[in-house]
């Protein structure tokens, strides 16, 4: 058995040193103890300390005694001292773990946790603080270590929480507005930044060797200098220089001595750095992020490392990264949807174009209103010159704004400058190819002003990029289309110069058409002109009134014709007639037809012998149309009328106010097979009138003839007079309007 003095079994030896060990030495436990104790009046002043403590700070007892205890603490421990620990002794009577910085007779710092507790007399007055001292530097290193962790995660987590948020958002993005907005505004909270701007790079694709130019997409709390001063400082190749990688820009002394411009601006914005950020997408750069941070800020990602150079750590540079790729691929659907509504705007705008052309009558009522189309879709100024026989014309000039409306209208009055070698309008006409201006300066507004008024006048249109397309048909150059956009809009994309190619080609195919439409019309009016019988002889005892009007389709020429002839012994001769068809041969029909008639009159035939001769001798004549006719002879002395038809409508006689066709019976048309003519025979009684017509005045394409026949009949019994010209123009407002689909020859004459 272990005897109660031997409760470990062991001999007698070992038990009688552990006997020794165990005997109480207080002044041994005191000066050795593992802590350091110390005792010190109310006043701080210690006077009693172990050896344990001394060697701690370093300093002999002999040297520590009198000193205040709060002499021995660092800075902050002082203050806390006199502004914690005492207030608490006083309330408390004794503190517990207080942790406090000792200052080694080296100066070095030893982390202690403290008790103390204040002897006091009966009336509470202090006499004595008694205190121990736990050297606790594993403890402050291992908390270090512990909050630097639990700072590690929250940041980790707020990370993350950052990108679902800027994910989210840019998922909800429709526009390169849009994400621009949320990189900035997501990027600035996350960084708790200064400020922050998204600047995009704008590569134009008909130059790929060329510098890409810099577009300020968003740019929230940075001064406006601070931007162009970055992009100097890259060289103007910000989006070049600094897209390699997450960049940090510290405000140093080198950056002072290499960008003071820079530096500066920095400064005056309490900026300490600019962190640059690559926006990407599948490996092309498409922008850069720069965030500001300021001086002092508690930044999420800490880019104030103690030797004054940006330190990132890997984290961020991903999260960095991560954001950058987002905001890439975010830009880039935007751009995608952004592009397919540009488009279908495009494909909207040619069709409007399209239908306004297709519809084209008059082309200078045309070329001013597809102008008009212009300024409201793609351009804010257009201006269209046609090269006519009588040289340059300009028919239309627009401006999208009102307010420059007047501007517009000055450059109306001044012309293309056909010896300029540097207009873009007279280059594109002489080459044959679009011009295109991305940069309008001064110089370039000099170097094509026609003189001072025209160059104030393009000053004050604010113009920053020109286009200038020739409209070309059929291998000839007819003019030249020239758009302008004006600051605000700014410059041109190569899809806007494309759409004003495609429109250029429309109009060039309308005007070359308008140009041949309007030459046949001056043809044909002088072949008509040339064909159709001079105005009516004056004839004793008849008035006559003839009228013609082409129809408002095709070539305004046709094959209707009326004649008037005075013949031997006081007789006259009429007619009307019709050609089949309505072309440059019907009218050369109808003045064969016109001259035969007058030979055939030279024996004063009867107009049954007229249709006979007629109907004989066709083929002779090599006729390829056929043709209606209707020829008479009247004495005015008697009224004695003679009438023939082959195959036309009756005339119509008007006597006492009333109307009726008279019972000619048409025998076949000129140029079918031959039929004996049958001739009428009647009197036209004194003050009667007797209306000659083609069925272009009956005829409509929405009703039958006979219905034209009974509206004649209507008209004419309506009119309330014989007199030749004033019932031409009733029956011609009563039975015709603005739209005609054949010509109308109408002759009218009145006994008197």
């Amino acid at each position: 058995m272990t005897s109660p003095q031997d409760p470990g079994g062991n001999g007698p030896e070992e038990c009688g040193r552990l006997d020794h060990l165990l005997e109480d030495d207080p002044a041994d436990l005191y000066e050795n103890a593992p802590m350091g104790y110390l005792s010190s009046l109310p006043d701080g002043r210690i006077v009693k300390v172990n050896r344990t403590f001394c060697d701690w700070i370093g300093r002999p007892a002999g040297e520590v005694l009198g000193l205040r205890f709060q002499d021995l603490l660092s800075m902050g421990g002082r203050v806390y001292y006199e502004t914690h620990l005492i207030p608490l002794l006083r309330m408390q009577g004794a503190v517990r773990e207080i942790a406090l910085d000792l200052v080694r007779a080296d100066g070095t710092p030893l982390a202690c946790l403290a008790n103390a507790v204040e002897i006091r007399d009966d009336d509470g007055t202090p006499l004595l603080l008694r205190a121990t001292v736990f050297e606790a530097t594993a403890r402050r290193r291992y908390e270090r270590e512990l909050l630097a962790a639990q700072r590690t995660a929250e940041e980790s987590e707020l990370r993350s929480l950052t990108l679902q948020m800027v994910v989210s958002d840019l998922a909800a993005a429709v526009s390169v507005e849009d994400v621009a907005s949320v990189i900035v505004e997501r990027s600035s909270e996350a960084l708790r930044a200064r400020g922050a701007a998204l600047i995009l790079v704008d590569a134009d694709p008909h130059d790929p060797e060329g510098v890409p130019a810099l577009r300020r997409a968003r740019s929230e709390g940075l001064p406006a200098n601070l931007l162009p001063e970055l992009r100097d400082a890259a060289g103007s190749q910000l989006a070049v220089e600094l897209a390699r990688g997450v960049r940090s820009i510290v405000r140093d002394d080198r950056l002072r001595r290499v960008q003071p411009g820079l530096s500066a601006a920095m400064a005056a914005a309490g900026l300490s750095e600019l962190v640059v950020v690559p926006v990407t997408a599948d490996g092309r750069r498409l922008g850069v992020l720069v965030l500001a941070l300021g001086e002092g800020v508690d930044d999420l990602i800490s880019l104030e490392p103690a030797d004054g150079t940006a330190r990132l750590t890997t984290a961020d540079i991903n999260l960095l990264w991560t954001i950058g790729r987002q905001a890439g691929q975010a830009l880039e659907r935007a751009r995608l949807h952004e592009e397919t509504a540009r488009q279908a705007e495009r494909a909207s705008f040619l069709l409007e174009a399209a239908r306004l052309l297709a519809e084209a009558a008059d082309v200078t009522e045309t070329v001013d209103r597809l102008a008009g189309l212009v300024v409201g879709r793609l351009a804010d100024l257009c201006v269209v010159d046609l090269d006519t026989d009588g040289g340059l014309v300009r028919p239309a000039v627009r401006h999208g704004d009102p307010a420059c409306a007047h501007l517009a209208e000055e450059l109306r009055t001044h012309h293309l400058p056909r010896r300029s070698t540097a207009h873009p309008s007279v280059r594109a006409l002489r080459t044959g190819g679009t011009q295109w201006i991305r940069t309008v300066d001064d110089d370039f507004l000099r170097s094509v002003a026609v003189d001072e008024a025209h160059l104030e006048v393009m000053r004050a249109l604010d113009l920053a990029a020109v286009v200038a397309v020739p409209l070309t048909a059929e291998g000839r150059q007819l003019g030249v289309l020239t758009i302008a956009a004006d600051a605000r809009r700014g410059p041109f994309t190569g899809a806007d110069v494309e759409v004003a190619e495609q429109l250029a080609l429309q109009l060039g195919l309308v005007v070359a058409r308008a140009q041949r439409f309007d030459l046949a019309v001056r043809t044909s009016h002088a072949l008509q002109g040339n064909l159709l019988p001079p105005a009516p002889p004056a004839l004793e005892g008849l008035a006559i009134a003839v009228r013609y009007l082409a129809a408002t389709h095709g070539v305004d020429v046709g094959g209707d014709f009326y004649d008037v002839v005075e013949l031997p012994g006081g007789q006259v001769g009429f007619a009307v007639g019709d050609v089949v068809g309505h072309d440059i041969t019907a009218a050369a029909t109808m003045g064969q037809l016109r001259s035969v008639y007058r030979a055939l009159l030279a024996d004063g035939p009867s107009p049954g012998a007229v249709v006979d001769r007629f109907q004989a001798g066709w083929p002779l004549l090599g006729l390829r149309r056929m043709a209606t006719a209707l020829f008479a002879s009247l004495d005015p002395a008697s009224g004695r009328l003679q009438i023939a038809s082959a195959g036309h409508p009756p005339p119509v006689v008007l006597t006492g106010g009333r109307a009726g066709f008279l019972p000619v019976r048409p025998s076949r048309m000129l140029g079918a097979p031959p039929s004996a003519a049958a001739e009428w025979e009647g009197v036209l009684p004194p003050g009667g009138g007797l209306i000659l017509f083609t069925d272009g005045l009956v005829e409509s394409r929405s009703a039958d003839i006979d219905e034209g026949f009974d509206l004649l009949l209507a008209a004419a019994s309506s009119a309330g007079t014989t007199d030749p010209d004033a019932l031409c123009d009733h029956l011609l407002a009563e039975l015709t309007g603005t739209d005609r689909a054949d010509d109308i020859a109408l002759l009218v004459l009145t006994r008197l």
